[in-house]
C-alpha cells in the first residue's frame, strides 16, 4: 500500500453507509483494512451482485465470520490484537451483546482506537432508534432550512448527515485519537454521531443567526436561495446555471456579463430590490443555452457555472484535469482525496480480496 497511512491496520465490521466510506478513505490513504463480512451476506450496498461493485469497498481484504458464534467472536478479537483501529457502524448495544464492545476489545489491545459510527450517538433518548440521513438532519435544524419557501423541506441527497456529518467526522476523530495515542500509548473510543457532525457543520448559520442575519423562513437568506445572486437559473434549453456572486466585486462582474447596469436595481444587499433583480436575472438567463452561458462566463469572476448531471460531471474539463473521477471495473467513482505531495494515495483493488482469518492474524502478529 502507498499513502500517508501506510502501516496503519484497521478492522472494519461490515455495515452500510458512512463507516464503509470511512474505511475506504483510510484504505485509499494507505491503511491495510480488513473487512469482517457476515456469512453469505451481501456486501456493499446490499444490491445483490451489484453490491460487489460498490466503490466504498475498494482497497480491502475480507474475512468471513459469524459474529454470533464463539469462533466468530474470537476471530474478531484475534484481529483486534494486531490492529490500530476498529470501525463499526451498528446500533448501540449490538456489539456489547456479542461480547465485542469496547471493554472486551480494549482489554485485548489497550492501544486500540475503537471507532463507532451512528446517526444518533451512543446515548440519548433516540440512541437505539432506527433512522436515516433525513431523520438525523431533521432534528438538527438543517433540513428545515433546505428547499423552496412554499414547498416541504427538500432532502439534500444523503451527503449532509451520512457523509459530511458522519464519515468525515469519524475520520477526524480516528486520526485525532491516533495522534493522542502517540503521547499516552493508550487507545480510546471515538463516538461519532451524524447529529453531532451536522450541528458542527452548521456553525456558519449559527454565526449569522447571532447577528440577526439569518431568518427561519426558507429562501430568505444569503445561501439558501433567498438572494438573486446565489441560486440557479433556467436557460433556453431547459438546463440550469448556478450563480454564487455573493461578494460585491463578483456581483459587479455578474451584472457586466449579463449586460445589466448597476444602477438598474437598489444596492446589492437591499432586500427591497431583490424581487425585481431576480425577475431580471430569470429573463436574461432564459435567452441563451446553459453551455453558451458557461462559455460566456468562463475565465471571469462572476461565479457562474453550469449545473451538470453525473455523466456530464465526469467529462467536465476541470474535473478531468484534476482526475477527480476514476473508473474501476466499469464503475465511475471518486479518486482518492485529499492529494499528498510525497505520499499519494491509491484506490487499491476494486473489490475486497478474500483471505483466511488465520493468514490475516499471522500477518499482523506482533
Amino acid at each position: 500500500m502507498t499513502g500517508p497511512l501506510a502501516g496503519l491496520r484497521v478492522v472494519e465490521l461490515a455495515a452500510v453507509g458512512p463507516s464503509p466510506q470511512a474505511a475506504m478513505v483510510l484504505a485509499d490513504l494507505g491503511a491495510e483494512v480488513v473487512r469482517v463480512d457476515r456469512p453469505a451476506g451481501a456486501r456493499g450496498l446490499e444490491l445483490g451482485d451489484q453490491g460487489m461493485t460498490d466503490p466504498a469497498l475498494r482497497g480491502r481484504r475480507s474475512v468471513t465470520l459469524d459474529l454470533k458464534s464463539d469462533a466468530g467472536r474470537e476471530g474478531v478479537l484475534a484481529l483486534v490484537e494486531g490492529a490500530d483501529i476498529l470501525l463499526e457502524g451498528l446500533r448501540p448495544g449490538v456489539l456489547e451483546r456479542l461480547g465485542l464492545g469496547p471493554q472486551e476489545c480494549l482489554q485485548r489491545n489497550p492501544a486500540l482506537i475503537y471507532g463507532r459510527m451512528t446517526g444518533w450517538g451512543q446515548d440519548g433518548p433516540f440512541a437505539r432508534a432506527a433512522g436515516h440521513d433525513i431523520n438525523y438532519i431533521a432534528v438538527t435544524g438543517a433540513l428545515q432550512a433546505m428547499g423552496r419557501r412554499d414547498q416541504p423541506p427538500s432532502p439534500p441527497l444523503n451527503l449532509v448527515g451520512d457523509f459530511g456529518g458522519g464519515s468525515m467526522l469519524l475520520l477526524l476523530g480516528l486520526l485525532a485519537a491516533l495522534y493522542e495515542r502517540n503521547t499516552s500509548g493508550r487507545g480510546q473510543v471515538v463516538d461519532a454521531a451524524m447529529v453531532d457532525g451536522t450541528v458542527l457543520n452548521s456553525h456558519p448559520i449559527m454565526a449569522l443567526r447571532a447577528i440577526g442575519a439569518w431568518q427561519n423562513e426558507r429562501e430568505s437568506n444569503l445561501v439558501d436561495g433567498g438572494t438573486p445572486f446565489y441560486g440557479t437559473y433556467a436557460c433556453s434549453d431547459g438546463k440550469y446555471v448556478a450563480v454564487g456572486a455573493l461578494e460585491p466585486q463578483f456581483y459587479a462582474v455578474l451584472l457586466e456579463g449579463l449586460g445589466i447596469a448597476p444602477d438598474e436595481f437598489a444596492p446589492q444587499m437591499d432586500r427591497s430590490g431583490w424581487p425585481a433583480m431576480r425577475q431580471r436575472f430569470i429573463d436574461v438567463f432564459a435567452r441563451r443555452t446553459r453551455d453558451e452561458w458557461a462559455e460566456h462566463f468562463e475565465g471571469t469572476d462572476a461565479c457562474v457555472t453550469p449545473v451538470l448531471d453525473w455523466d456530464e460531471a465526469a467529462r467536465h474539463p476541470h474535473v478531468v484535469a484534476r482526475g477527480s473521477w476514476i473508473e474501476q471495473d466499469g464503475v465511475l467513482q471518486s479518486a482518492p482525496a485529499p492529494r499528498f505531495s510525497r505520499t499519494p494515495g491509491s484506490p487499491g483493488n476494486a473489490v475486497p480480496e478474500v483471505v483466511e482469518l488465520e493468514d490475516q492474524v499471522a500477518r499482523w502478529a506482533r
